[in-house]
């Protein structure tokens, strides 16, 4: 079993490829580095997706997540690449990537990036009382 970070998001057959649901992955370790001062940067990813024919393998997510670690990146250009990644590994119906960044300078950055497959349509909302 590895132990190292790395970039290959690995993926397995949706069990499910002919119903639209969501899949909810809470990341609250991401680090990476500040690309002008060099510092530690901390933030609380959130990915919401609607798989089509595969779904994301949540180790291979959690070793994606760690590779960030050592790397600098402005925080709207790392939250784009992960959304483009995930695009990439598994071709979601849908795919949300939320990075709420730790405060620096007095700030709390959030950064929300989004896709929906040509075509793709969200099913209306269902409120039960």
């Amino acid at each position: 079993m590895t132990t190292q970070p790395s970039k290959k998001l690995e993926t397995f057959p949706n069990p499910k490829s002919e119903r639209d649901y969501t899949i909810r992955i809470e990341l609250p370790e991401f680090t990476c580095l500040c690309p002008l001062t060099g510092q530690p940067d901390f933030a609380h990813i959130r990915l919401e997706y609607v798989p089509h024919d595969s779904c994301l393998e949540l180790k291979a997510l959690k070793l994606y997540i760690w590779s960030f670690r050592d790397e600098g990146g402005f925080h709207e250009a790392l939250t784009n690449q992960i959304l483009d990644d995930i695009i990439a590994a598994c071709s979601p119906r849908f795919a949300r990537v939320t990075a709420n960044f730790n405060v620096r300078g007095g700030t709390y950055p959030t950064i929300v990036a989004e896709f929906s497959a040509p075509g793709w349509q969200a099913p209306p909302q269902v409120v039960l009382p």
